[in-house]
């Protein structure tokens, strides 16, 4: 019976483990930084398929600077 149970452990420990994936990064904003450059922030999109939730995860954000290009 033991074994049994175990088993049931382990095999419900293997489907929850996967039940949410991640996708992108995707851009989620794009601001200005006040010195005349960009600021954008990228973040990944995770599922959680136990709990039908959609959440942002792993962000980062990329500083960039825009000049003028001469003619």
């Amino acid at each position: 019976m033991n074994k049994f149970l175990a088993a049931c452990l382990m095999l419900s420990t293997v489907a929850m483990a996967g039940c949410s994936s991640k996708a992108g990064p995707f851009v989620t904003n794009i601001s200005s930084d006040g010195r005349g450059g960009l600021t954008v922030e990228k973040c990944m999109v995770r599922l959680d398929r136990t709990i039908n939730t959609v959440e942002s995860s792993d962000c980062t954000n990329t500083s960039l600077t825009l000049s003028n290009a001469p003619r």
